[in-house]
């Protein structure tokens, strides 16, 4: 066997990857899908095109890496998280759009949940708190709103899952209906002590059991695909979140072990062992995976606005033309010049959670620049990771010895270093990017015998570039300080009472 083929199913595409014994990628291809704001605080997509697009990039990532299907050792699938789809198992076909992860037209349900007292239930046998961005309430409307769903769900005609329930279903025509722990954690459904789904929980959520998959671990032969898909029969070896696939490509494998992903927001993971860590700060509990029976969890935070917010200094002020221009543009100030820029555009996430927080620039002189503002964002990036990051060891008593990084912004080299000065721990950028899918991989890999071990995945992992703080520590904690105050001035903006 010559490769493994991750299937990376993502918000706004699809794509797929070939990999060597290396880890090496051989080969990539992608495509981009249509999304539907059918009304405000709506996201959809249509779970058909989904399906129909990882598809075909499977077969071409396979054609332009001169991959034949025999030559494949297993397929690994990571997928967007918490995005509901619902579909007829007799014919196959799902009875609504798939509804978003992003999408939040269920939170008038969610704030009657809070209403009635069951935040603490939920929060205690889930790991997460209430919110529309997890799949539960999202099942329960479509079961609700669509016409005849619920009947069609009790006589059993109906089939729920997440986008990797969705692919694996497709891949087998049929033949699987299953979930892996991962992403079952990211329901509101199951329960993370147990690792099934929680009998309480479906009845609150009005679910019946017969539309669920089975759980089963992250990395394990489920099945086979269809030969007369990708040419022959190819051994289904792992599913993951694509979080939990990202900290598992960067071979964050034990206790404390840490990374981060910059992207439009941020999404940091902390492995917490083999024990869940309950947080006091309203980070997330979540299986990590769960390998040979054995389960590993994982606390995380998001930041709403990390690269968006360098998108804004792109599109909403002109400052930059591209995105790349922005550390160029940084970079020709020595520092901000006491400048704060605290990009709570969409409130802020972890560990504030103030949905009323608004976008707030502070310390601007004449002596500003837009090179200031660069500046500004970029370090607003970091200090908002730096505020998650102090949260997990809080909530866990374990300081983290390093910070494992990936997604886009990952390659800026100034934003890189802020974050480990600010940390006050080196910051470690691989070789390898593409560490959502590369996760998905290992974990398929593992399955079929394709590595032997942790130990050998750990040793083809490589770092790319180390980024060692430079600044003081008690210059650091000034910072930190100040940025507080700033984060304060961002606070309620936009509560009711005002």
């Amino acid at each position: 066997m010559r490769a493994m083929l991750a299937l990376d199913q993502g918000t706004t595409s699809s794509r797929a990857i070939l990999f060597d014994r290396q880890g090496n990628i051989i080969a990539v291809a992608q495509r981009e899908f249509q999304q539907f704001y059918p009304q405000g605080g709506w996201v959809e997509h249509d779970a058909e095109e989904i399906w129909h697009s990882q598809l075909a990039v499977a077969r071409q990532v396979m054609q332009d890496g001169g991959i034949a299907a025999n030559e494949v050792a297993a397929i690994g699938i990571a997928n967007q998280r918490e995005t509901t789809v619902v579909w007829n198992r007799a014919t196959g076909k799902p009875i609504h759009r798939a509804i978003v992860w992003q999408d939040r037209r269920t939170a008038d349900f969610c704030d009657a949940l809070r209403m009635q007292g069951h935040a603490p239930l939920i929060t205690e046998r889930t790991g997460l708190v209430i919110d529309p961005y997890f799949a539960g309430t999202k099942l329960r409307w479509i079961l609700a709103e669509v016409p005849g769903a619920l009947e069609l769900a009790q006589r059993g005609e109906l089939a729920f899952g997440t986008i990797d329930s969705w692919l694996l279903w497709n891949l087998t025509s049929g033949r699987l209906h299953i979930t892996d722990i991962s992403n079952a954690s990211r329901t509101m459904l199951m329960n993370l002590e147990t690792g099934q789904w929680d009998d309480a929980l479906l009845r609150l959520l009005e679910i019946p059991a017969s539309v669920l998959p089975e759980i089963h671990c992250t990395s394990e032969r489920y099945g086979e695909s269809d030969p007369h898909l990708l040419g022959e029969a190819i051994p289904l070896g792992a599913a993951a979140g694509d979080q939990q696939a990202a900290l598992f490509g960067q071979n964050c494998t034990r206790h404390g072990m840490a990374k981060n992903t910059y992207g439009t927001g941020c999404f940091m993971l902390m492995n917490t062992g083999d024990q869940t860590s309950r947080s006091s700060r309203k980070l997330l509990n979540s299986v990590a995976w769960r390998i040979d029976q054995k389960t590993q969890y994982a606390l995380e935070g998001s930041v709403f606005i990390a690269g968006a917010a360098v998108q804004w200094l792109r599109d909403g002020l002109g400052l930059i033309e591209t995105s790349a221009e922005v550390e160029d543009l940084a970079g020709q100030v020595p520092d901000t010049d006491g400048v704060y820029l605290v990009p709570a555009f969409a409130g802020l996430g972890a560990p504030h959670w103030d949905a009323y927080a608004r976008g707030t620039v502070v310390g601007i002189t004449r002596g500003t620049t837009k090179a200031h503002l660069a500046r500004a964002a970029l370090e607003g990036i970091a200090f908002q990771v730096a505020d998650v990051l102090t949260a997990m060891e809080e909530d866990t008593g374990v300081p983290i010895a390093e910070l494992r990084v990936d997604g886009g912004a990952a390659a800026n080299n100034l934003l890189m270093q802020f974050q480990a000065d600010i940390l006050q721990v080196p910051v470690v950028r691989p070789q390898v990017i593409e560490t959502t899918a590369l996760g998905a991989a290992f974990l398929a890999g593992l399955a079929v015998g394709f590595w032997d071990s942790l130990e050998q995945i750990e040793s083809i992992w490589k770092a790319e570039r180390i980024f060692h703080p430079r600044m003081p520590a008690q210059q650091a904690r000034m910072r930190r300080a100040r940025w507080q105050e700033a984060l304060q001035r961002s606070r309620a903006w936009e509560s009711p009472a005002k």
